[in-house]
């Protein structure tokens, strides 16, 4: 009797006995039934305890070290006006033959970055009825927060080749996943919420077609671009000088410039002594790389700048010293600083960005490449929300 307490608070279920437990075929089979007590009839609403009938019913449950199997002796009641009924229980849904915990478990395991097909066969189901489990968890838009934060991803799914996520920075909640980036659908999709006038900020990268939206659904909205995108437009424009200088050196020379983008892109304060020799060295041989090193360290101290009233003269600066300079290459650098030059002064004064989102669109990488794509939109969006939730 005590082996069989001990068993029954292994099995953790509510009010069941045990009455039998073998292994078979390496499956864990436990035969269990519920004490006898009195019910409520859901015909006439009469008390009964008279039994009318016994039922067995299998029923798949959480592995216990192996697949285990609950044999559960029903009872069917019988009430005086006539009504059968079955005996209820807390961990077995009416029609279901799996219970509650074994489905609560399979949803919790999408969280976690695996297939559907590993999820399956580590509770002994399969792919298709754990993704029908799963399917039960919706997630609904109500209201849009404060800020807003929307950007594309490479999803590959539902027919698009982009995707668009759209998110709370501020909360580190990902709010909901869209089929497509088209600017006409955007606006459809925004222009739905009646909270869209809450929106104060609207963080983006340097897409003009993101930007349109906000204007279009967020007028009252500050457009915020994304310091990451920003500042890797000079991060480019000097690779390229690089790339130009490179080419034009002899071997013997050019053996300096290998591999060197990436002590090019490193803070000066992190650099080596020997990282700044070799540094010293190539800007000797290609002096408008070192114009270009220069141009990208004062870039950073710009957008450091801790208001826009500060960032706004510096920028300015910088932007002139850039066009007194003979560097072709940061052309298209200026250009897209002069068409965002008020949402990038407006980045100064918030401390919001695309850092989660871009967090949030590495983990959907890992994803796509761990259930080697998902064709399925709804399924895909529903575990991008789940995995961030």
């Amino acid at each position: 009797m005590l082996m069989l307490d001990y068993t029954t608070e292994l099995l953790d279920l509510e009010d069941v006995i045990i009455t039998k437990a073998e292994n078979i075929s390496n499956q864990l089979h436990i035969h269990i039934e519920l004490p006898r007590r009195s019910h409520v009839c859901p015909a006439c609403g009469a008390v009964t305890d008279l039994v009318h009938d016994y039922r067995m019913q299998v029923i798949k449950d959480i592995p216990l070290a192996r697949d285990t199997f609950l044999h559960l002796r029903k009872r069917r009641y019988r009430c005086s006006c006539g009504k059968r009924f079955f005996e209820r229980n807390t961990f077995l849904p009416r029609y279901h033959r799996v219970t509650s915990r074994l489905v609560a478990n399979i949803i919790q395991e999408f969280s976690k970055l695996v297939p559907a097909t590993e999820i399956g066969s580590r509770f002994n189901v399969s792919a298709v009825t754990a993704m029908r489990y799963f399917n039960c968890f919706n997630q609904r838009v109500i209201e849009l927060p404060e800020v807003l934060s929307l950007d594309e991803f490479k999803g590959n799914s539902g027919g698009q080749k982009y995707n668009s996520i759209i998110v709370d920075p501020k909360n580190r909640k990902v709010l909901d996943i869209l089929p497509n980036r088209y600017e006409s659908d955007l606006v459809k999709y925004f222009s739905r919420f009646s909270s869209k006038t809450k929106v104060k900020y609207f963080v983006c990268d340097m897409n003009p077609h993101f930007r349109n939206v906000a204007k279009t659904c967020f007028p009252n909205a500050t457009i915020v671009a994304d310091k990451y995108h920003v500042i890797r437009q000079v991060y480019w424009a000097m690779e390229r000088v690089r790339k130009n200088e490179q080419n034009k050196l002899p071997d013997r020379h050019r053996r300096y410039f290998k591999r060197s983008r990436s002590l090019l892109m490193r803070p000066m304060e992190k650099l080596t002594g020997d990282e700044m020799d070799r540094l010293a060295l190539m800007f000797e041989i290609a002096p408008r790389l070192a114009d270009a090193y220069r141009l990208k360290n004062e870039f950073l101290a710009v957008i450091r700048s801790r208001s826009s009233a500060e960032g706004k003269q510096r920028l300015a600066d910088w932007l002139f010293s850039v066009e007194v300079m003979d560097l072709p290459e940061f052309h298209d650098c200026t250009k897209a600083y002069h068409n965002w030059h008020q949402e990038i002064l407006d980045s100064m004064d918030v401390p919001w960005t695309n850092g989660y989102i871009e967090g949030c669109n590495n983990k959907t990488k890992v994803l796509k490449r761990v259930c080697f794509g998902m064709r399925n939109f709804n399924n895909f969006r529903k575990r991008i929300l789940f995995c961030n939730t």
